[in-house]
Protein backbone atom coordinates (compact mmCIF):
# COMPACT_ATOMS: atom_id res chain seq x y z
CA UNK A 1 0.00 0.00 0.00
CA UNK A 2 4.84 -8.92 0.62
CA UNK A 3 6.25 -7.12 -2.56
CA UNK A 4 9.53 -5.89 -4.07
CA UNK A 5 9.99 -2.76 -2.00
CA UNK A 6 12.67 -1.41 -4.33
CA UNK A 7 10.07 -0.86 -7.07
CA UNK A 8 9.17 2.83 -7.18
CA UNK A 9 5.78 4.16 -8.13
CA UNK A 10 7.55 6.43 -10.65
CA UNK A 11 7.95 3.38 -12.87
CA UNK A 12 4.24 3.56 -13.63
CA UNK A 13 4.70 6.92 -15.37
CA UNK A 14 6.89 5.60 -18.24
CA UNK A 15 5.26 6.31 -21.65
CA UNK A 16 4.21 3.50 -23.96
CA UNK A 17 7.04 2.59 -26.34
CA UNK A 18 6.02 3.07 -29.95
CA UNK A 19 7.85 0.92 -32.46
CA UNK A 20 8.77 -1.64 -29.80
CA UNK A 21 8.48 -5.37 -30.45
CA UNK A 22 5.58 -5.53 -27.96
CA UNK A 23 2.32 -4.09 -29.42
CA UNK A 24 0.87 -0.99 -27.74
CA UNK A 25 -2.24 -2.87 -26.64
CA UNK A 26 -0.12 -5.48 -24.87
CA UNK A 27 2.01 -2.77 -23.22
CA UNK A 28 -1.11 -1.02 -21.98
CA UNK A 29 -2.63 -4.27 -20.70
CA UNK A 30 0.62 -5.12 -18.94
CA UNK A 31 0.67 -1.72 -17.23
CA UNK A 32 -2.81 -2.14 -15.80
CA UNK A 33 -2.14 -5.79 -14.91
CA UNK A 34 0.89 -4.72 -12.86
CA UNK A 35 -1.16 -2.11 -11.02
CA UNK A 36 -3.83 -4.66 -10.21
CA UNK A 37 -1.28 -7.25 -9.06
CA UNK A 38 0.60 -4.68 -6.96
CA UNK A 39 -2.76 -3.59 -5.46
CA UNK A 40 -2.41 -0.04 -6.71
CA UNK A 41 -5.83 -0.69 -8.27
CA UNK A 42 -8.15 -2.24 -5.68
CA UNK A 43 -10.91 -4.76 -6.39
CA UNK A 44 -13.97 -2.86 -7.57
CA UNK A 45 -11.96 0.07 -8.97
CA UNK A 46 -13.26 1.47 -12.23
CA UNK A 47 -10.81 1.82 -15.10
CA UNK A 48 -10.92 4.90 -17.34
CA UNK A 49 -13.44 4.84 -20.15
CA UNK A 50 -12.10 3.72 -23.52
CA UNK A 51 -12.08 7.31 -24.82
CA UNK A 52 -10.46 8.74 -21.69
CA UNK A 53 -7.80 6.02 -21.61
CA UNK A 54 -7.04 6.56 -25.32
CA UNK A 55 -6.59 10.31 -24.78
CA UNK A 56 -4.50 9.80 -21.65
CA UNK A 57 -2.02 7.42 -23.28
CA UNK A 58 -2.06 8.85 -26.80
CA UNK A 59 -3.39 5.71 -28.49
CA UNK A 60 -6.47 4.82 -30.52
CA UNK A 61 -9.70 3.60 -28.88
CA UNK A 62 -9.16 0.33 -30.76
CA UNK A 63 -5.87 -0.15 -28.89
CA UNK A 64 -7.58 0.41 -25.53
CA UNK A 65 -10.37 -2.04 -26.37
CA UNK A 66 -7.75 -4.65 -27.30
CA UNK A 67 -5.89 -4.03 -24.01
CA UNK A 68 -9.06 -4.31 -21.94
CA UNK A 69 -9.98 -7.49 -23.80
CA UNK A 70 -6.65 -9.01 -22.76
CA UNK A 71 -7.31 -8.09 -19.13
CA UNK A 72 -10.80 -9.57 -19.33
CA UNK A 73 -9.32 -12.78 -20.71
CA UNK A 74 -6.82 -12.88 -17.82
CA UNK A 75 -9.67 -12.62 -15.32
CA UNK A 76 -8.41 -9.29 -13.96
CA UNK A 77 -11.35 -7.18 -15.16
CA UNK A 78 -15.08 -7.50 -15.53
CA UNK A 79 -17.26 -5.51 -17.91
CA UNK A 80 -20.45 -4.05 -16.46
CA UNK A 81 -23.12 -3.13 -18.97
CA UNK A 82 -23.39 0.61 -19.58
CA UNK A 83 -21.00 1.25 -16.66
CA UNK A 84 -17.53 0.35 -17.93
CA UNK A 85 -14.65 -1.87 -16.88
CA UNK A 86 -13.88 -2.70 -13.25
CA UNK A 87 -11.17 -4.62 -11.41
CA UNK A 88 -12.70 -7.98 -10.59
CA UNK A 89 -14.21 -8.06 -7.10
CA UNK A 90 -13.81 -10.79 -4.51
CA UNK A 91 -17.03 -12.80 -3.91
CA UNK A 92 -19.80 -10.90 -2.12
CA UNK A 93 -22.25 -12.29 0.48
CA UNK A 94 -25.31 -14.18 -0.70
CA UNK A 95 -28.13 -11.86 -1.72
CA UNK A 96 -30.38 -13.22 1.03
CA UNK A 97 -27.83 -13.00 3.83
CA UNK A 98 -28.38 -10.48 6.61
CA UNK A 99 -25.18 -8.80 7.70
CA UNK A 100 -27.00 -7.11 10.56
CA UNK A 101 -27.81 -10.46 12.14
CA UNK A 102 -24.47 -12.07 11.49
CA UNK A 103 -25.57 -14.53 8.81
CA UNK A 104 -23.65 -14.75 5.57
CA UNK A 105 -20.20 -13.29 5.16
CA UNK A 106 -19.16 -10.42 7.41
CA UNK A 107 -18.48 -6.94 6.08
CA UNK A 108 -19.62 -3.33 6.35
CA UNK A 109 -23.20 -2.67 7.38
CA UNK A 110 -25.44 -1.73 4.45
CA UNK A 111 -28.84 -0.04 4.53
CA UNK A 112 -31.77 -2.45 4.03
CA UNK A 113 -32.37 -3.37 0.40
CA UNK A 114 -28.82 -2.60 -0.76
CA UNK A 115 -26.47 -5.28 -2.04
CA UNK A 116 -23.48 -5.63 0.30
CA UNK A 117 -20.14 -4.71 -1.20
CA UNK A 118 -17.20 -7.06 -1.17
CA UNK A 119 -15.16 -6.89 2.04
CA UNK A 120 -11.78 -5.22 1.87
CA UNK A 121 -8.83 -7.31 0.71
CA UNK A 122 -6.26 -6.86 3.49
CA UNK A 123 -3.23 -7.20 1.23
CA UNK A 124 -4.78 -4.86 -1.31
CA UNK A 125 -4.72 -2.11 1.29
CA UNK A 126 -1.22 -2.78 2.59
CA UNK A 127 0.89 -3.38 -0.48
CA UNK A 128 0.83 0.23 -1.66
CA UNK A 129 2.97 1.51 1.18
CA UNK A 130 5.73 -0.89 0.12
CA UNK A 131 5.55 0.53 -3.41
CA UNK A 132 5.82 4.16 -2.46
CA UNK A 133 8.74 6.52 -2.74
CA UNK A 134 8.07 9.19 -0.12
CA UNK A 135 9.07 11.88 -2.61
CA UNK A 136 6.27 10.74 -4.94
CA UNK A 137 3.62 9.81 -2.37
CA UNK A 138 1.51 12.70 -1.01
CA UNK A 139 -0.82 10.01 0.38
CA UNK A 140 1.86 8.13 2.34
CA UNK A 141 0.88 6.93 5.82
CA UNK A 142 4.21 7.48 7.58
CA UNK A 143 6.89 10.11 8.00
CA UNK A 144 9.54 10.15 5.25
CA UNK A 145 12.76 8.35 6.20
CA UNK A 146 14.84 11.54 6.29
CA UNK A 147 12.63 12.86 9.11
CA UNK A 148 13.62 9.96 11.38
CA UNK A 149 16.69 9.81 13.63
CA UNK A 150 18.89 6.95 12.44
CA UNK A 151 21.86 7.83 14.74
CA UNK A 152 19.54 7.61 17.76
CA UNK A 153 18.42 4.14 16.69
CA UNK A 154 21.98 2.98 16.03
CA UNK A 155 23.21 4.27 19.38
CA UNK A 156 20.34 2.65 21.27
CA UNK A 157 20.95 -0.73 19.67
CA UNK A 158 24.72 -0.59 20.33
CA UNK A 159 24.08 0.20 23.97
CA UNK A 160 21.63 -2.67 24.32
CA UNK A 161 24.16 -5.16 22.99
CA UNK A 162 27.31 -3.75 24.57
CA UNK A 163 26.29 -2.18 27.86
CA UNK A 164 23.05 -3.64 29.17
CA UNK A 165 23.06 -6.08 32.01
CA UNK A 166 21.97 -9.47 30.72
CA UNK A 167 22.71 -8.50 27.09
CA UNK A 168 23.50 -12.13 26.29
CA UNK A 169 20.08 -13.19 27.56
CA UNK A 170 18.39 -10.47 25.49
CA UNK A 171 20.21 -11.54 22.34
CA UNK A 172 20.08 -15.32 22.65
CA UNK A 173 16.87 -16.24 24.50
CA UNK A 174 13.13 -15.71 24.32
CA UNK A 175 11.83 -12.50 25.78
CA UNK A 176 9.35 -12.26 28.64
CA UNK A 177 5.72 -13.05 27.74
CA UNK A 178 4.48 -9.59 28.63
CA UNK A 179 7.44 -7.85 27.06
CA UNK A 180 10.74 -6.42 28.27
CA UNK A 181 10.41 -5.30 31.91
CA UNK A 182 12.29 -2.04 31.36
CA UNK A 183 10.12 -1.18 28.38
CA UNK A 184 6.93 -1.79 30.35
CA UNK A 185 8.21 0.35 33.21
CA UNK A 186 9.08 3.15 30.78
CA UNK A 187 5.68 2.82 29.13
CA UNK A 188 3.92 3.04 32.50
CA UNK A 189 5.63 6.41 32.99
CA UNK A 190 4.77 7.47 29.45
CA UNK A 191 1.11 6.62 30.04
CA UNK A 192 1.13 8.52 33.33
CA UNK A 193 2.23 11.60 31.35
CA UNK A 194 -0.94 11.14 29.27
CA UNK A 195 -3.10 10.81 32.39
CA UNK A 196 -3.52 7.04 32.03
CA UNK A 197 -2.79 5.06 35.22
CA UNK A 198 -1.42 1.61 34.29
CA UNK A 199 1.02 -0.58 36.22
CA UNK A 200 3.71 -2.36 34.17
CA UNK A 201 1.76 -5.61 34.68
CA UNK A 202 -1.18 -4.08 32.79
CA UNK A 203 0.99 -3.38 29.73
CA UNK A 204 1.67 -5.93 26.99
CA UNK A 205 4.20 -5.44 24.20
CA UNK A 206 3.22 -6.47 20.67
CA UNK A 207 4.65 -6.65 17.15
CA UNK A 208 3.43 -3.19 16.29
CA UNK A 209 0.06 -1.60 17.07
CA UNK A 210 -1.69 -3.69 14.39
CA UNK A 211 -0.73 -6.87 16.25
CA UNK A 212 -2.22 -5.38 19.42
CA UNK A 213 -5.49 -4.65 17.62
CA UNK A 214 -5.58 -8.16 16.20
CA UNK A 215 -4.94 -9.72 19.61
CA UNK A 216 -7.86 -7.79 21.04
CA UNK A 217 -10.19 -8.79 18.22
CA UNK A 218 -9.35 -12.50 18.30
CA UNK A 219 -9.34 -12.73 22.11
CA UNK A 220 -12.32 -10.62 23.12
CA UNK A 221 -14.68 -11.07 20.16
CA UNK A 222 -16.35 -13.85 18.20
CA UNK A 223 -16.99 -14.00 14.43
CA UNK A 224 -20.28 -12.30 13.68
CA UNK A 225 -19.96 -9.72 16.48
CA UNK A 226 -20.85 -6.15 15.54
CA UNK A 227 -18.07 -3.55 15.81
CA UNK A 228 -18.50 0.22 15.63
CA UNK A 229 -15.86 1.95 13.48
CA UNK A 230 -15.25 5.53 12.43
CA UNK A 231 -16.29 6.55 8.90
CA UNK A 232 -13.95 7.64 7.43
CA UNK A 233 -11.42 5.49 9.21
CA UNK A 234 -8.34 3.33 8.91
CA UNK A 235 -8.73 1.10 5.87
CA UNK A 236 -6.47 -1.68 7.16
CA UNK A 237 -8.52 -1.90 10.35
CA UNK A 238 -11.69 -2.34 8.29
CA UNK A 239 -9.96 -5.07 6.31
CA UNK A 240 -8.60 -6.81 9.40
CA UNK A 241 -11.96 -6.83 11.18
CA UNK A 242 -13.80 -8.03 8.08
CA UNK A 243 -11.31 -10.85 7.57
CA UNK A 244 -11.85 -11.90 11.20
CA UNK A 245 -15.58 -12.20 10.51
CA UNK A 246 -16.83 -9.08 12.30
CA UNK A 247 -19.79 -6.94 11.20
CA UNK A 248 -18.71 -3.34 10.68
CA UNK A 249 -21.01 -0.53 11.81
CA UNK A 250 -19.64 2.73 10.32
CA UNK A 251 -20.24 5.86 12.42
CA UNK A 252 -19.80 9.20 10.60
CA UNK A 253 -16.81 11.07 12.00
CA UNK A 254 -16.77 14.87 12.23
CA UNK A 255 -14.43 17.53 13.56
CA UNK A 256 -15.34 16.84 17.23
CA UNK A 257 -15.62 13.06 16.97
CA UNK A 258 -18.28 10.55 15.92
CA UNK A 259 -21.88 11.47 15.15
CA UNK A 260 -23.30 10.53 18.55
CA UNK A 261 -26.93 10.34 17.36
CA UNK A 262 -25.93 7.93 14.57
CA UNK A 263 -23.86 5.93 17.04
CA UNK A 264 -26.79 5.64 19.44
CA UNK A 265 -29.08 4.40 16.66
CA UNK A 266 -26.57 1.75 15.60
CA UNK A 267 -26.15 0.65 19.21
CA UNK A 268 -29.90 0.22 19.61
CA UNK A 269 -30.23 -1.71 16.34
CA UNK A 270 -27.15 -3.95 16.43
CA UNK A 271 -25.89 -4.29 20.05
CA UNK A 272 -22.17 -3.90 19.22
CA UNK A 273 -19.49 -5.58 21.32
CA UNK A 274 -16.71 -3.11 20.50
CA UNK A 275 -15.93 0.39 19.27
CA UNK A 276 -12.53 0.92 17.62
CA UNK A 277 -11.47 4.55 17.31
CA UNK A 278 -8.53 6.89 16.93
CA UNK A 279 -9.45 9.59 19.41
CA UNK A 280 -6.39 11.85 18.95
CA UNK A 281 -5.20 13.00 15.49
CA UNK A 282 -7.64 10.70 13.75
CA UNK A 283 -6.63 9.01 10.51
CA UNK A 284 -7.52 10.34 7.93
CA UNK A 285 -9.20 13.55 9.14
CA UNK A 286 -6.54 14.68 11.63
CA UNK A 287 -9.18 15.74 14.16
CA UNK A 288 -9.20 15.09 17.90
CA UNK A 289 -12.13 14.01 20.04
CA UNK A 290 -13.71 16.80 22.08
CA UNK A 291 -14.01 16.33 25.83
CA UNK A 292 -17.80 16.41 25.66
CA UNK A 293 -17.89 13.73 22.96
CA UNK A 294 -15.47 11.58 24.95
CA UNK A 295 -17.71 11.65 28.03
CA UNK A 296 -20.82 10.82 25.97
CA UNK A 297 -19.09 7.87 24.24
CA UNK A 298 -18.16 6.42 27.62
CA UNK A 299 -21.74 6.83 28.83
CA UNK A 300 -23.05 4.99 25.75
CA UNK A 301 -20.50 2.20 26.25
CA UNK A 302 -21.49 1.81 29.89
CA UNK A 303 -25.21 1.71 29.11
CA UNK A 304 -24.86 -0.74 26.20
CA UNK A 305 -22.04 -2.78 27.74
CA UNK A 306 -19.47 -2.64 24.95
CA UNK A 307 -15.68 -2.23 25.02
CA UNK A 308 -13.74 0.68 23.52
CA UNK A 309 -10.38 0.17 21.82
CA UNK A 310 -8.50 3.45 21.67
CA UNK A 311 -5.80 3.47 18.98
CA UNK A 312 -3.37 6.26 19.86
CA UNK A 313 -0.86 5.58 17.09
CA UNK A 314 -0.08 9.28 16.59
CA UNK A 315 0.40 10.04 20.29
CA UNK A 316 3.89 11.50 19.91
CA UNK A 317 2.60 14.07 17.41
CA UNK A 318 -0.15 15.28 19.75
CA UNK A 319 -0.23 17.19 23.05
CA UNK A 320 -0.16 15.04 26.18
CA UNK A 321 -3.26 16.82 27.49
CA UNK A 322 -5.46 15.87 24.49
CA UNK A 323 -8.64 14.06 25.68
CA UNK A 324 -8.06 10.32 25.78
CA UNK A 325 -10.86 7.92 26.55
CA UNK A 326 -8.52 5.62 28.49
CA UNK A 327 -7.52 8.46 30.80
CA UNK A 328 -11.15 9.39 31.51
CA UNK A 329 -12.22 5.77 31.94
CA UNK A 330 -9.22 4.43 33.87
CA UNK A 331 -9.02 1.36 31.58
CA UNK A 332 -12.26 -0.01 33.01
CA UNK A 333 -14.07 -0.25 29.69
CA UNK A 334 -11.21 0.80 27.44
CA UNK A 335 -8.10 -0.83 26.02
CA UNK A 336 -5.34 1.54 25.00
CA UNK A 337 -3.17 0.75 21.95
CA UNK A 338 -0.12 2.54 20.61
CA UNK A 339 3.26 1.96 19.02
CA UNK A 340 6.41 3.55 17.65
CA UNK A 341 6.29 3.02 13.89
CA UNK A 342 4.95 6.51 13.15
CA UNK A 343 7.54 8.38 15.20
CA UNK A 344 10.56 6.11 15.64
CA UNK A 345 10.78 3.80 12.63
CA UNK A 346 8.39 1.43 10.83
CA UNK A 347 11.23 -1.13 10.76
CA UNK A 348 11.18 -1.70 14.53
CA UNK A 349 7.85 -3.44 14.98
CA UNK A 350 7.28 -2.47 18.60
CA UNK A 351 3.77 -1.72 19.80
CA UNK A 352 1.87 -2.17 23.05
CA UNK A 353 -1.50 -2.18 24.73
CA UNK A 354 -2.68 -1.31 28.23
CA UNK A 355 -5.77 -2.86 29.78
CA UNK A 356 -7.36 -3.86 33.05
CA UNK A 357 -5.41 -6.58 34.93
CA UNK A 358 -7.90 -9.30 33.92
CA UNK A 359 -7.89 -8.37 30.23
CA UNK A 360 -4.12 -7.92 30.20
CA UNK A 361 -3.72 -11.48 31.51
CA UNK A 362 -6.06 -12.90 28.86
CA UNK A 363 -4.30 -10.98 26.10
CA UNK A 364 -0.87 -12.13 27.32
CA UNK A 365 -2.02 -15.76 27.04
CA UNK A 366 -3.27 -15.08 23.53
CA UNK A 367 0.05 -13.47 22.59
CA UNK A 368 1.92 -16.57 23.76
CA UNK A 369 -0.19 -18.71 21.43
CA UNK A 370 0.29 -16.36 18.48
CA UNK A 371 3.94 -15.29 18.67
CA UNK A 372 5.40 -16.79 21.89
CA UNK A 373 7.20 -13.54 22.67
CA UNK A 374 8.33 -10.34 20.97
CA UNK A 375 11.87 -9.07 20.30
CA UNK A 376 13.62 -8.27 23.60
CA UNK A 377 16.46 -6.49 21.78
CA UNK A 378 14.19 -4.03 20.00
CA UNK A 379 12.07 -3.52 23.10
CA UNK A 380 15.08 -2.73 25.26
CA UNK A 381 16.34 -0.29 22.60
CA UNK A 382 12.98 1.51 22.64
CA UNK A 383 13.11 1.52 26.46
CA UNK A 384 16.49 3.29 26.34
CA UNK A 385 15.14 5.91 23.92
CA UNK A 386 12.26 6.56 26.33
CA UNK A 387 14.30 6.49 29.54
CA UNK A 388 16.95 8.91 28.34
CA UNK A 389 14.52 11.42 26.82
CA UNK A 390 15.86 10.96 23.30
CA UNK A 391 12.49 9.94 21.91
CA UNK A 392 10.77 12.92 23.51
CA UNK A 393 13.32 15.34 22.02
CA UNK A 394 13.05 13.66 18.62
CA UNK A 395 9.25 13.95 18.76
CA UNK A 396 9.54 17.65 19.56
CA UNK A 397 11.76 18.17 16.51
CA UNK A 398 9.31 16.27 14.33
CA UNK A 399 6.39 18.36 15.61
CA UNK A 400 8.25 21.59 14.83
CA UNK A 401 9.11 20.40 11.33
CA UNK A 402 5.57 19.14 10.79
CA UNK A 403 4.08 22.48 11.84
CA UNK A 404 6.15 24.22 9.14
CA UNK A 405 5.24 21.62 6.51
CA UNK A 406 1.57 21.91 7.39
CA UNK A 407 1.58 25.67 6.90
CA UNK A 408 3.17 25.28 3.47
CA UNK A 409 0.80 22.53 2.35
CA UNK A 410 -2.30 24.37 3.55
CA UNK A 411 -1.37 27.24 1.23
CA UNK A 412 -0.72 24.86 -1.69
CA UNK A 413 -4.03 23.05 -1.14
CA UNK A 414 -6.03 26.26 -1.24
CA UNK A 415 -4.14 27.55 -4.28
CA UNK A 416 -5.00 24.30 -6.10
CA UNK A 417 -8.72 24.98 -5.55
CA UNK A 418 -9.25 22.36 -2.83
CA UNK A 419 -10.70 22.81 0.65
CA UNK A 420 -10.09 21.24 4.05
CA UNK A 421 -13.03 19.26 5.41
CA UNK A 422 -11.70 19.45 8.98
CA UNK A 423 -9.13 21.85 10.48
CA UNK A 424 -5.60 20.76 9.47
CA UNK A 425 -3.80 19.11 12.40
CA UNK A 426 -1.17 16.44 12.93
CA UNK A 427 0.26 14.39 10.07
CA UNK A 428 -2.79 14.15 7.79
CA UNK A 429 -5.10 16.54 6.01
CA UNK A 430 -8.59 15.56 4.78
CA UNK A 431 -9.38 17.61 1.72
CA UNK A 432 -12.23 18.01 -0.73
CA UNK A 433 -10.99 18.19 -4.31
CA UNK A 434 -14.44 18.69 -5.87
CA UNK A 435 -13.87 15.76 -8.27
CA UNK A 436 -13.97 11.96 -8.11
CA UNK A 437 -10.72 11.12 -6.31
CA UNK A 438 -10.76 7.49 -7.47
CA UNK A 439 -10.44 8.75 -11.07
CA UNK A 440 -8.05 11.49 -9.99
CA UNK A 441 -5.79 8.96 -8.25
CA UNK A 442 -5.40 7.05 -11.52
CA UNK A 443 -4.58 10.21 -13.46
CA UNK A 444 -1.97 11.14 -10.86
CA UNK A 445 -0.56 7.61 -10.86
CA UNK A 446 0.00 7.95 -14.61
CA UNK A 447 2.19 10.94 -13.75
CA UNK A 448 4.08 9.03 -11.05
CA UNK A 449 2.27 10.24 -7.90
CA UNK A 450 0.74 7.85 -5.37
CA UNK A 451 -2.24 9.34 -3.52
CA UNK A 452 -4.87 8.16 -1.03
CA UNK A 453 -8.42 8.66 -2.39
CA UNK A 454 -11.32 8.75 0.03
CA UNK A 455 -12.57 5.34 -1.09
CA UNK A 456 -9.70 3.76 0.88
CA UNK A 457 -11.09 5.17 4.13
CA UNK A 458 -14.74 4.23 3.64
CA UNK A 459 -15.97 1.13 5.43
CA UNK A 460 -18.90 1.00 2.99
CA UNK A 461 -16.62 1.50 -0.03
CA UNK A 462 -18.22 4.77 -1.11
CA UNK A 463 -16.38 6.83 -3.76
CA UNK A 464 -16.38 10.60 -3.52
CA UNK A 465 -14.41 13.81 -3.80
CA UNK A 466 -12.31 13.49 -0.62
CA UNK A 467 -8.63 12.62 -0.33
CA UNK A 468 -6.07 12.19 2.47
CA UNK A 469 -2.74 13.97 2.23
CA UNK A 470 0.40 13.63 4.32
CA UNK A 471 1.71 17.08 5.23
CA UNK A 472 5.30 15.81 5.38
CA UNK A 473 5.26 14.28 1.88
CA UNK A 474 2.89 16.67 0.06
CA UNK A 475 5.13 19.75 -0.02
CA UNK A 476 6.08 19.58 -3.70
CA UNK A 477 4.46 22.56 -5.44
CA UNK A 478 4.73 20.70 -8.75
CA UNK A 479 2.32 18.06 -7.47
CA UNK A 480 -0.28 20.67 -6.59
CA UNK A 481 0.10 22.44 -9.96
CA UNK A 482 -0.49 19.08 -11.65
CA UNK A 483 -3.51 18.38 -9.43
CA UNK A 484 -4.95 21.81 -10.22
CA UNK A 485 -4.51 21.17 -13.96
CA UNK A 486 -6.11 17.73 -13.78
CA UNK A 487 -8.90 19.08 -11.61
CA UNK A 488 -9.67 21.78 -14.17
CA UNK A 489 -9.60 19.22 -16.98
CA UNK A 490 -11.91 16.81 -15.15
CA UNK A 491 -14.36 19.56 -14.21
CA UNK A 492 -14.56 20.43 -17.91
Amino acid sequence: MDTDTSRSVTATAAPLARGASMPLAQQLAQRYAERIQQRLLLPGSRLPSVRECAQRHGVSPHTVVAAYDQLLAQGLLEARKQRGFFVRETPVPRAGASIATGTGRAGAWQPPGQTPKAPFDVTALIRGMFQADAHNAPGLGTLPADWLDLPMLQTAMRRVIAQSEGAEQLALQYGQPGGDARLRAALAQRLADLGIAAAPEQILSTVGATHALDLITRTLLQPGDAVLVDEPGWAIEFARLSQAGMRLLPVPRGADGPDLDAMERLIQQHSPRLYVTVSVLHNPTGNTLSLGSAHRILQLAEAADFLIVEDDTYAFMAPNHAPRLSALDGLRRTVYVSGFSKILTPAWRVGYLAASPERAARLTDAKLLQTLTTSPLLERAVALCLEQGQLRRHAERVQTRLDAARQRVVRLVLEAGCQFVTPPQGLFGWIDTGIDTERLAQRLLDEGWLTAPGLLFSASRQPGTLMRINFATAQDAGFWRLLARLRKDMLG
